[in-house]
């Protein structure tokens, strides 16, 4: 794709309203310098990796499912899959639910509909949006919206700044420090939360497969690393931190995505309900994308069903509903919680992986090809480590925010790296075909 479609495409994501969410949040745990200071340190992290793993799909053009047959072998890839397709179907829940909550709200006096009902046309509209895929109309859909977006957010944040209550934003937080009870500073907790998120991750090397090489330098640095970043965690977080506090008595006393939301609604009207409209629908565009090309991996090699892709658009657009039906915001954020342990691992391994390929990153996709069944090193390094993570996150020790995601990663790449002699080395052509040679 051209660099600029390419760019379009992806930045979607910089307009979710989780974003301004989980900053608010964090804030009013860690106070605003800590949790500052936590994104930073993200931004710089999230900015190297990416680097890392961008590059790595524009060089190979794999995907997210190639590099973990190679990884985990082709049975342990499966649940690498199958945890990006469900991921993206969570967290397209989870944004959807937002646009049909504000809806909801804004006209409950005019309309009175059920939320079921904003839910089934929230699905109903966004599902044709991903028909064509990100190659063909995504990315100027994206590049339309983008600016409304940002002429938007900067007319929420004047708004607030005039009706609501402003003063001492920069003052959010905790009276005392909590440093002793999360077992280390607020802003390693704040950075530990956004481990959590990351799956971006993985949304990375299935958009950068499809980058021209030429445009590597600028995808690695702007499209997907630590320019995006810088919008999508420090411009939003700040702006999330500010909204919050500005219309504390709007959102109320928890911080929550939907309260966001719902809150601007009550000081803007219309204008609101664009704003989260233009914002989700654009996140969305990239979550119901990836949804749908890992749920037809996902059925290629596990199920054999080799269907078009439109066919796993709708089934995950009906997934998605039917999970929106439930009372989605009493246990997403569990259930993205345990999903982020697993993805914590998974990118720790990859990393891994990629610091210890000797031979030339062209050779992903051959690898693939000829992997082994189950791939020891992977398994056992992603077991281990996932349930390192899953027993920290369920026992809940205090510092396990701060400290579990990190204890994840670091067992996950030390395991992988020291269990690489167990490691079935892929057969090359040339070895192949030697061995077809008589003695």
């Amino acid at each position: 794709m051209p660099r600029l479609s390419l760019m379009m495409g992806w930045w979607s994501l910089v307009s979710a309203m989780f974003y301004l969410y989980i900053a608010a949040l964090v804030a009013s745990i860690v106070g605003v310098r800590d949790a500052l200071i936590g994104i930073v340190l993200t931004v710089v992290v999230y900015g190297v990796i990416n680097k890392v793993l961008a590059g790595l799909a524009i060089d190979t053009g794999s995907t997210v499912e190639a590099l973990s047959r190679v990884m985990f072998g082709r049975v342990g890839s499966l649940l690498a899959t199958a945890v990006f397709a469900a991921t993206a179907l969570y967290y397209g829940i989870f944004e959807g639910s937002i646009i049909a909550v504000t809806f909801e709200a804004w006209t409950r006096e005019s309309l009175g509909w059920s939320i079921n009902v904003w839910y089934f046309i929230v699905v109903a509209y966004s599902t044709p949006l991903v028909f064509g895929g990100v190659r063909n109309w995504l990315d100027k859909l994206n590049g339309i919206l983008l600016p409304l977006y940002i002429v938007g957010l900067a007319a929420a944040v004047v708004v607030a700044a005039v009706v609501g209550q402003p003063s001492g934003w920069t003052a959010t937080g905790p009276a005392a420090p909590i440093a002793v009870s999360q077992g280390g500073p607020g802003w390693l907790l704040a950075f530990g939360i956004y481990m959590g998120v990351w799956i971006l991750m993985m949304y990375t090397v299935d958009f950068a497969r499809l980058g021209r090489p030429e445009d590597r330098r600028f995808h690695t640095t702007v499209t997907f690393g630590w320019v995006f970043y810088t919008c999508v965690f420090l411009v939003n977080g700040l702006i999330g931190i500010f909204l919050a506090h500005a219309l504390r008595e709007q959102v109320g006393t928890t911080v929550s995505e939907g309260g966001v939301a719902v809150a601007l609604t009550q000081v803007m009207g219309f204008w609101a309900v664009l704003l989260v409209w233009i914002s989700q629908t654009r996140i969305n565009t990239a979550n119901y994308y990836l949804a749908s090309t890992n749920l037809e991996a996902l059925g290629r090699h596990a199920l054999r069903l080799r269907l078009p892709r439109v066919v796993w658009v709708l089934v995950g657009s009906l997934i998605m509903f039917v999970v929106m039906l439930t009372n989605v915001f009493s246990y997403i954020l569990t259930a993205l919680s345990w999903q982020g342990v697993l993805v914590t691992g998974w990118v720790a391994i990859a990393l891994t992986h990629v610091a210890l390929q000797r031979r030339k990153t062209t050779a992903v996709e051959a690898d693939a090809e000829t992997s082994a069944l189950v791939s020891l090193p992977g398994v056992i390094a992603w077991v281990t480590a996932s349930v390192v993570g899953l027993g920290l996150l369920e026992a809940g020790p205090a510092w396990s925010g701060t400290w579990g995601p990190i204890l994840t990663a670091a067992v996950a790449a030390a395991l992988y790296a020291g269990l690489q002699p167990l490691a079935r080395r892929p057969a090359t052509r040339a070895s192949t075909a030697s061995s077809r040679v008589p003695a």
